[in-house]
């Protein structure tokens, strides 16, 4: 397994636990990138170095997997310099969240599945053991089903369609770019965290004007962490009923307060992998089969 830093700086110290984990208990052999332990400005490395990094762990027949060691910002700066020819004949997991969507929502529209989940710097956080188990669960091409906890705003019903999404920032920036995904008839998860209400008001605004809300199979709501609003005054609504508002004219189903996100407990999530998602009154669930050709 390849792991490197494709957007902002870290500390090579905060690596060493979840190294450890990947070495000793999953039994993987690591390829570490030059980003872990480089910088430049608030990036890992400049953006050649970066997306040489990735480059040549895309292109390596060796490498099964790339898990990121942290996200930040900065995959959207190298996505356009990275060659995908070989990679996309011999494809290989791909790990990562937040800044990582922009990489996610790029090799889906290419046909690739991936996975947005725990990277190495927050595998060892409190609470994140059952999130590590079920990535490395994916990672070796098990089934997975998720069972989460009612929500009042959910809207009940059952779908079916490819899980796309990710980070809402990056998703409403994306659009527009090469790297924009069409939604259609999927079932959409998005999170997101530290932004003001005002200004997710205004993202989801942008998906929706965009079209990328109305023909959604289902939607995902995932963890808003460490919101805030204005003192004064206040936006209004929060965080749940912003987003129920925008999506309040459709008829597919919605699940929110999904335990996934910018919180320990992050539950892995196939992304470009069909999936079925019910919301009930009493329970939301998803279920989906990675692809079986991309297990380690």
């Amino acid at each position: 397994m390849g792991v490197l830093a494709p957007a902002s700086i870290v500390q090579y110290q905060e690596l060493i636990p979840g190294l450890n984990v990947l070495k000793q208990e999953w039994g993987l052999k690591i390829v570490e990138g030059t980003t872990l332990k480089s910088q430049h400005h608030q990036f890992s490395a400049s953006d050649q170095q970066r997306q040489q990094d990735l480059q040549a762990m895309l292109d390596n027949p060796e490498i099964k997997a790339i898990i990121a060691a942290r996200g930040g910002y900065g995959c959207s700066r190298i996505i356009d310099q990275i060659d995908f020819t070989t990679f996309l004949k011999q494809p290989k997991w791909i790990v990562g969240f937040s800044d990582l969507t922009a990489l996610h929502s790029h090799i889906q529209q290419l046909g690739v599945a991936s996975i947005h989940g725990p990277m190495v710097k927050s595998m060892m956080l409190d609470g994140a053991e059952e999130a590590r188990g079920k990535l490395k669960s994916m990672l070796f091409g098990k089934a997975i089903h998720y069972r989460a906890p009612a929500d009042p705003l959910n809207r009940t019903g059952h779908a079916q369609g490819i899980l796309a999404g990710g980070n809402l920032c990056l998703l409403s920036h994306l659009v527009g770019s090469s790297s924009d995904l069409d939604m259609s008839g999927k079932i959409l998860f998005i999170e997101d965290v530290n932004e003001y209400l005002y200004n997710l008001d205004r993202m989801m605004l942008q998906l929706k004007r965009a079209g990328k809300l109305a023909n959604l199979a289902g939607l995902i709501v995932g963890q808003f962490t460490d919101m805030k609003d204005n003192e004064d005054p206040a936006f209004g609504q929060n965080f749940s009923q912003i987003i129920a508002g925008h999506v309040a004219p459709y008829h597919y189903p919605v699940a929110h307060q999904f335990p996934a996100g910018h919180v320990a407990h992050n539950l892995p999530l196939c992304m470009g992998a069909p999936a079925h998602l019910e919301v009930t009154a009493s329970h939301t669930l998803l279920t989906y089969t990675p692809t079986a050709a991309l297990s380690l």
